[in-house]
């Protein structure tokens, strides 16, 4: 299965040390952001690599190269910031069916794979890797609505959280997602959310499920953030 890894954003709330640098290839624990990302998703069996890349882009594809461990990266060019669902939008002649989705910014103290698994062992045709929040932490983020076992929507930063599990930047998609953003409206911002393309798909009656992260995760986008990820490594 290929592995799409979104990083193509500034990452301005890391600066000064993304002045210079993409944010991808600031160091957690002695290694890029995007090493921990492509070692997460190696360990989960895939066997391609497709990075949307953007601000600085040439520090990403020169540290890289056409492989990581082996695995072959393709690159692809996200031009102007407009969503998580824009950048998934572009990788489309570069995939050749199903595909895991795992952000470019986020640390795991576990495995995906059960993500990858239920997709591949179910008749799921979408699955979500979720975690359990408080909910003032739902409410700056996407929330899951399950019903009966079966994702029905996400909702951005809701002001009252229909519940309190959450996602965590990590999807196995069906190519059917090409559609569904191409049919989705952009955000009050602008910007193009693949949120909205994955409740198109549950509306049109296919199966997203949910599955429990098994383990901690940062989503890096501080100092601070830096340190608790690079703490959840050394455990």
């Amino acid at each position: 299965m290929q592995g799409v890894v979104p990083a193509a954003g500034e990452g301005t709330r890391l600066r000064p040390l993304t002045d210079e640098q993409p944010k991808g290839l600031v160091t957690v624990d002695e290694q890029p952001l995007l090493t921990h990302v492509f070692e997460t998703l190696l360990e989960a069996g895939v066997d391609e690599l497709v990075v949307v890349v953007g601000y600085r882009k040439a520090q990403i594809v020169d540290h890289y190269g056409d492989a990581y461990r082996g695995v072959p990266i393709t690159y692809v060019h996200q031009r102007e910031q407009l969503g998580l669902g824009h950048a998934i939008s572009l990788v489309e002649p570069h995939v050749d069916g199903p595909f895991v989705v795992l952000n470019g910014d986020n640390v795991f103290g576990g495995s995906i794979a059960p993500a990858v698994e239920r997709f591949e062992t179910t008749e799921a045709d979408l699955v979500l890797l979720c975690e359990e929040v408080d909910r003032e932490t739902a409410r700056a983020t996407g929330v899951v609505d399950v019903d009966d076992g079966a994702v029905t929507e996400i909702v951005e930063k809701p002001a009252e959280p229909p519940s309190r599990l959450v996602t965590t930047g990590c999807y196995v998609l069906p190519t059917e997602i090409f559609h569904a953003l191409e049919l989705a409206a952009p955000s009050e911002r602008g910007e193009y959310e693949l949120s909205e393309a994955v409740g198109l798909l549950a509306a049109a009656g296919m199966d997203v499920q949910p599955v429990r992260i098994p383990g901690p995760r940062v989503n890096v986008n501080t100092t601070d953030d830096i340190e608790r990820a690079s703490r959840l490594l050394e455990e």
